[in-house]
């Protein structure tokens, strides 16, 4: 992630031997992303090197990070191949340094697969799955906060800096998810715990074999379709049009149907939950580019690309039975 704050060595050390984790041999900036201030940790004990990830979170609180580091830590117990939050003596894992709140995980194995095959997205849709299916009975809730109610709120601030074709089709577009949400369709979806933002860079394969889901902090309690929605929106689409990828799409929702077969209300509402996805991204990808906050690697991402999406969603919807 784009680094916001800035951690010295003696700070880094210093967290490393509060939590038994031994002695600090490298911390190096991660220059991807733009919501937390993230640094590759090596540390050294008895046992030899270990690679970390700790991240200073921006924007989530200390009342909020909870949710997402009791998810992790409660995904990775059940088998979920996440990252581990570490804990101090006295068990918490949420930590503080440079006066921001702070984790400290393992570093998962392997690489991203920029190019996915259909073997890649069956596996991200099982263990999706999988993971849905454990999150059932995670007792912590916690809405998504990048939904429906942080859109409505943000699309009038971003809306000064797009076109009036453009504007028309944000405020048309969240019209259209808002009567959505009223739907009783849409009551009828199952819900949990989701990633909500599990892209191609949050997923690790090495080869060939998943090792690894990570970046839960835009994690929420929201319906499974939409993180479905969110997946299939960046896994089975073609990145330089937003056209989508029928073979790979199929792929994934046949793994995943596979561990949870979807429900009647799923099937109706994946062509709209497919738009509700690119729309969330486009948002926030448009205030993020247009009201950035100041980071020393800070690199936006380009919004065009789901409004790419998007038009491509509500031209032509992708309707379950097609799957």
């Amino acid at each position: 992630m784009a680094v916001f704050t800035e951690v010295s060595e003696r700070e880094a050390g210093m967290l490393l031997r509060e939590l038994k984790l031994g002695e600090l041999r490298e911390l190096r900036g991660i220059q991807s992303g733009i919501e937390n201030t993230n640094y590759f940790v090596t540390a050294q004990d008895m046992l030899g090197e270990r690679e970390f990830v700790l991240t200073l979170f921006e924007r989530l609180t200390f009342e909020q990070l909870p949710f997402y580091l009791h998810l992790m830590k409660h995904l990775a117990q059940h088998g979920i191949p996440v990252p581990d939050p570490a804990a101090d003596r006295n068990g918490d894992i949420l930590h503080t340094l440079g006066g921001k709140p702070a984790a400290l995980v393992n570093k998962l194995a392997g690489k991203h697969e920029l190019a996915p095959g259909l073997d890649h997205c069956a596996q991200v849709g099982a263990m999706l799955a999988r993971m849905h299916l454990v999150g059932r009975d995670y007792p912590r809730q916690q809405p998504n906060l990048r939904g429906l109610a942080w859109w409505n709120e943000t699309v009038p601030v971003v809306l000064p800096f797009v076109s009036p074709a453009q504007a028309a089709l944000l405020q048309g577009e969240l019209a259209f998810q808002n009567h959505v949400a009223a739907s009783s369709a849409y009551a009828a979806l199952p819900r949990g715990p989701v990633h909500a933002d599990l892209f191609r860079d949050n997923v690790m394969f090495d080869e060939g074999r998943l090792t690894g889901f990570f970046d839960f902090y835009f994690a929420g309690v929201d319906s499974w379709l939409f993180d479905i929605a969110v997946c299939l929106n960046d896994w089975a689409i073609e990145l330089a049009t937003g056209r989508h990828d029928a073979e790979r799409a199929a792929a994934f929702v046949a793994a995943y149907a596979a561990v949870r077969p979807l429900s009647a209300a799923e099937r109706q509402l994946l062509p709209a939950m497919l738009r509700a996805g690119a729309l969330r991204f486009w948002i926030s990808r448009l205030w993020d580019f247009h009201l950035p906050r100041e980071a020393s690697l800070l690199k936006p991402h380009d919004p065009a690309h789901f409004e790419r999406v998007l038009r491509q969603r509500v031209a032509h919807p992708i309707l379950a039975a097609s799957l």
